[in-house]
């Protein structure tokens, strides 16, 4: 508190003094906190989970430009060959290929998570390198390193972050997707288990989402279809975080010939 003392003239030789007290006033603004300052901060109770989410539900949504809905993962030679025919034949592939390589995908991305958390550079271009020769064909190659360049370079430019820089330098080479999302999920310090749900879903709606152009599926029954493939994304993303890279290993032989026989398939809506 501040007291000021005036003296005012009012006629001459006449003067009125008059007390008056000041209160300083605080000025605030609003400014974006930063994930990482929000994680020092121990009194902004659900900040960081809030962040974590709207991050999470921006980098794994289908408006996410990382290009995926021009990819079938071999989804449209299989309807094509008569592998796939309605919703029901379509859960049957799409729950092989969780167990495959979205279970392998999985594993990419917490080996990369957590080798980026803890600045280990030598594990995380350890698994980078083996997830990108783990894809089985020319084609899935080509679907999981464009969409893990997309993904880095859209992630850089709207949530500018230091650590991803070194991160990428750490690698070594070209960056899967699984890859991708790991370390620049670590570099914002979102968690590795709401991470690893929302890659899988994500993979999982774009797969059906696939399907349900080829087949055809209507939207109600494409929700179906996600919501009855739900526990085998739970499984798949419990297997997947508590695995290590011996545990590496996929038998979805049909959805790798699938994924082959696409580069040869005359008429094709998508590009693997």
């Amino acid at each position: 508190m501040i007291i000021m003392i005036m003296t005012i003239v009012t006629t001459p030789g006449i003067a009125i003094t008059r007390t008056m007290t000041a209160i300083p006033m605080l000025m605030t603004t609003n400014r974006p906190v930063e994930l990482a300052a929000a994680c020092a901060d121990t009194g902004s109770v659900g900040t960081v989970e809030t962040a974590a989410l709207y991050r999470l539900m921006t980098w794994l949504s289908p408006a996410f430009p990382v290009g995926a809905f021009s990819y079938s993962s071999g989804i449209e030679w299989a309807v094509e060959a008569g592998d796939i025919g309605d919703a029901a034949m379509l859960r049957d592939w799409l729950s092989s290929m969780l167990d495959g390589p979205g279970f392998c995908d999985g594993v990419f991305l917490a080996q990369a998570h957590r080798a980026a958390t803890a600045s280990d550079d030598a594990m995380l271009r350890e698994a980078a390198e083996l997830a990108a020769a783990f894809a089985p064909s020319r084609e899935r190659h080509l679907e999981t390193a464009a969409q893990g360049r997309a993904f880095i370079d859209t992630a850089r430019a709207a949530w500018n972050c230091d650590g991803v820089d070194g991160l990428i330098a750490a690698c070594g080479g070209p960056i899967v997707y699984p890859v991708a999302v790991g370390i620049v999920s670590a570099a914002h310090a979102v968690p590795l288990v709401p991470t690893m749900h929302a890659f899988l879903h994500a993979l999982t709606s774009n797969w059906i989402s696939a399907g349900a152009r080829l087949i055809p599926l209507g939207q109600t029954d494409s929700q179906r279809l996600l919501a009855a493939l739900e526990p085998d994304v739970a499984a798949t993303a419990r297997r997947a975080m508590a695995a290590t890279a011996d545990d590496l290993g996929s038998a979805t032989f049909r959805a790798d010939l699938a994924s082959m026989r696409h580069e040869t398939q005359y008429t094709r809506l998508f590009r693997s």
